[in-house]
């Protein structure tokens, strides 16, 4: 088993001075849980910190985060969900369906702020609707059909002539965005053919596994395992020839053919941002309306086109944010 890794970071995500004789401000606890590696978690923790601040608020307050981070043992998860409710925390971003179910489970009453790309809220029966949550679930979450078809049909596009593809799937994250994907290629006539990817040691079988398959377009579904990692999956796809996309350009960044979805750190301000807004709640009020990813990016690599004996089409270059050369 891995090593766990937990953090705990107190300090001001933002602070303003004091005016002579105000009253000392209010001081939030906010819990940060996410089941990535240290590294990546702690960027994605500035961000949230650098959204709970902008966020903005003519009230003063003064905000402690405590983190918890399961070093990709999703099943620490709930052992550190229950730490951060031992901690009385006003708010708990809770990042991946796991997370999210983990911090449920440990609070009925706190406020959940989830950064969950893999999820229906209405569906999972975590929120009411997205315009009235209900329940003490909001977050960020992702128009699931149409944003996997979408990416399916881009790394089709930069990979013609095949009726195949392949989808790494994490089986943490749920089976919703799979039946997306099902049904995308269902929708293109193509065939698509599963691997499950359970950590992070399985990434050069399913890869190999995949090549032998004669599947050349890959569609990585997202998942904090895959987010966490994209260096190392740039470099499977390129040793094994496949043209694969990622629901991350930072993917293509790091030497992917193609990355389409949310800039991670843009995402994670976001959730800050909302999650301060859940705190300055009055009593008894609703929680804020469910949001959707701000922006999307889609980015091309070229070099490694070149290099997997692919031409991108012009079309599809001309719908990119970023082409790499």
């Amino acid at each position: 088993m891995r090593r766990r890794r937990v953090i705990a970071l107190i300090g001001g995500a933002a602070v303003w001075p004091l005016a002579a004789g105000a009253q000392e401000p209010r001081r939030w606890r906010v819990g940060f849980l996410h089941p990535g590696q240290f590294r990546t978690a702690s960027m994605r923790l500035a961000a949230f910190r650098e959204g709970l601040g902008a966020a903005g608020a003519r009230e003063d307050a003064k905000i402690d985060v405590a983190a918890r981070i399961a070093d990709e043992n999703f099943d620490l998860l709930p052992a550190l969900a229950a730490e951060l409710a031992g901690l009385r925390v006003q708010a708990i971003c809770a990042v991946s369906p796991p997370a999210v179910r983990a911090a449920r489970e440990s609070t009925g009453s706190a406020p959940i702020i989830a950064v969950d790309l893999e999820s229906d809220p209405v569906g999972s029966g975590w929120t009411a609707s997205l315009a009235r949550p209900g329940l003490n679930v909001t977050g960020i979450f992702l128009d699931l059909p149409d944003f996997t078809a979408k990416c399916l049909q881009l790394v089709l596009e930069a990979s013609p002539g095949g009726s195949k593809a392949a989808a790494l799937w994490h089986p943490a994250v749920g089976t919703l965005q799979l039946e997306a994907a099902k049904g995308a290629a269902a929708a293109l006539n193509v065939a698509l053919e599963v691997f499950e990817v359970r950590h992070v040691a399985d990434f050069e079988t399913a890869f190999r596994a995949v090549a032998q398959s004669g599947n050349g377009a890959v569609l990585t579904l997202s998942s904090p395992l895959f987010s966490g990692n994209l260096k190392f999956l740039a470099e499977l796809a390129l040793r094994h020839r496949l043209a694969v996309i990622n629901q991350y350009p930072d993917f293509a960044e790091g030497g992917g053919l193609l990355g389409y979805g949310p800039d991670l750190q843009d995402l994670f301000r976001q959730a800050g941002a909302l999650t301060r807004k859940a705190l300055q709640a009055p009593p008894g009020a609703e929680l804020p309306p469910v949001e959707r990813p701000v922006r999307f990016r889609l980015v091309a690599n070229l070099k490694t086109a070149q290099a997997l004996g692919l031409t991108i089409p012009p079309t599809l270059l001309a719908r990119a944010d970023e082409v790499i050369e």
